[in-house]
């Protein structure tokens, strides 16, 4: 796990662990604003997918993970991959330096990969819990749509959030839970 978040520039330390925790709680914030607000903008019509994008982007930035970027380490344990193109700063001329990442910033040792097991045991435990509600609520909803006659809106749009909601937390709940728990980082050196 990195110890620093580059944001604009500016060096953001990730070491306390209620950094980290504050970045969580951020995170899940901005989540559930987006959400809100993207259904107030349609009902998720088009806009469902654009909450998937910004999880997809909120990964790279900030979590890591599925992602090379972020705080947590690849969970697949290889190098980004380069393009085969030149950069446009060697057309420029810039000569740009980009050195190939070292094997510690991919790959992680067996406490990392410990951890990583377990967040993920975490994590899709609560997740195949909400999966069956979700599935009981699909077949209320085909099946007998007058059992969820007391929904307020339409049932069918009840549970698509709900399913927008659980690919929100599949793609992300792993890295929150490596983010929350692990203490506070010692200084290295």
């Amino acid at each position: 796990m990195k110890a620093e978040l580059v944001l604009m520039g500016k060096r953001v330390d990730m070491a306390p662990q209620a950094h980290r925790r504050a970045l969580v709680a951020l995170i899940y914030t901005t989540l559930a604003v987006l959400m809100a607000a993207l259904f107030l903008a349609d009902h998720w019509r088009t806009t469902g997918y654009y909450l998937v994008i910004a999880t997809f982007l909120i990964n790279r930035l900030f979590l890591g993970g599925y992602n090379f970027g972020g705080l947590i380490k690849p969970f697949s344990g290889k190098p980004p991959q380069r393009s085969e193109a030149p950069s446009p700063f060697l057309l420029l001329a810039l000569r740009v330096y980009q050195p190939e990442p070292s094997r510690s910033e991919y790959r992680s040792d067996e406490r990392e990969l410990q951890q990583r097991d377990r967040a993920h045991y975490q994590a899709y435990q609560g997740l195949a819990v909400l999966m069956a509600v979700l599935w009981m609520l699909t077949g209320w909803s085909t099946f007998a749509p007058k059992l969820l006659a007391w929904v307020p809106g339409s049932p069918a749009l009840l549970i698509y959030g709900l399913v927008l909601a659980t690919v929100v937390l599949v793609l992300t709940l792993p890295q929150a839970i490596l983010l929350w728990t692990e203490p506070d980082m010692e200084e290295e050196g």
